[in-house]
């Protein structure tokens, strides 16, 4: 690792009483694009946690354990964060249920802790999942940058309350970038078998991802109670909203995949952390938890 930056969790909190259902302003298909992580992160993040407390035991080195305990947290809020806008969501008539059910199923059943193939031996089968959650991370790193610096979210007049979370929550993935990769790469051991874990956990995680968001996409558009007469999932809508900066680009997501099954790669090289430590140090949710702190260590 190039360098090292302390994991901490922050109890940050949103009041979504104001945020409209499109909160890109006449930007359906944005919005709702968007809005696929809140459909696949509150049971994913919670699965993460799963997971690594699993791992826990296999971690003999302290300063790795402390940014795993770090991530744990990070993660554990993100999921309820999430949570809370799916409540939002259906309070304003767009049920989301019919979906993430199959999300947990998905987290819970299929990658739960009992392999859904049980001639797999219980350490293979966490070594898998751990290269899976390693795999995701590339990804929400990638998304965690590109999220901090797209202007066109701002000059959309999105909602300052969902960029918020979005930035929040896209600085602590530039931040715990490499916990999740460094956490593999310790309880796998060397050797090849190391490496082709890795590779395989990104093969089955690039093309779950991409099915799991088109399908999201499309459900949510197709439930939006104001797009009665628009009702299905558009690429070409999404294509114009990635010209205008709403979205990310195919390539940078794309790009993501080669970058990570390089030999030499490491997570610390994603992103830019200043840009994110920087954003933590203006959040509003941020700013809010730490004083929050600060006033309950003087009390």
């Amino acid at each position: 690792m190039t360098e090292h930056h302390a994991i901490t969790p922050r109890r940050v909190t949103f009041d979504w009483e104001r945020t409209p259902l499109h909160w890109i302003p006449d930007e359906p298909t944005a919005t709702h694009v968007i809005n696929v992580l809140h459909l696949l992160l509150p049971a994913g993040e919670r699965w993460f946690v799963k997971v690594f407390k699993e791992g826990l035991p296999l971690v003999t080195d302290a300063e790795l354990l402390k940014d795993v305990k770090g991530f744990m947290g990070q993660e554990a809020t993100h999921s309820v964060q999430h949570s809370y806008v799916l409540d939002h969501l259906a309070a304003q008539r767009l049920d989301t249920d019919a979906y993430t059910k199959h999300v947990e199923f998905l987290f819970r059943r299929i990658l739960g802790e009992t392999p859904p193939l049980s001639r797999i031996p219980a350490r293979e089968w966490l070594l898998l999942r751990l290269s899976v959650v390693a795999a995701i991370e590339q990804f929400t790193a990638v998304l965690g940058d590109w999220v901090l610096a797209a202007e066109g979210l701002d000059g959309a007049g999105s909602d300052e309350v969902m960029l918020d979370l979005l930035r929040w929550h896209g600085a602590e993935e530039v931040e715990h970038r490499a916990v999740a990769f460094d956490m593999y790469q310790h309880c796998a051991g060397e050797g090849l078998p190391r490496y082709a874990r890795r590779v395989a956990g990104m093969a089955v995680t690039a093309p779950v991802m991409l099915y799991m968001w088109a399908w999201g996409a499309a459900y949510l558009i197709r439930h939006d109670p104001q797009l009665a007469g628009r009702p299905r999932y558009s690429l070409g809508a999404h294509n114009r909203a990635v010209r205008k900066g709403l979205l990310p680009t195919w390539k940078e997501l794309g790009s993501a995949v080669p970058r990570y099954l390089r030999r030499s790669y490491h997570p610390s090289q994603e992103g830019s952390m200043r840009r994110a430590v920087e954003y933590l140090a203006t959040s509003p949710a941020a700013r809010a938890a730490a004083g929050a702190i600060g006033r309950a260590a003087i009390a």
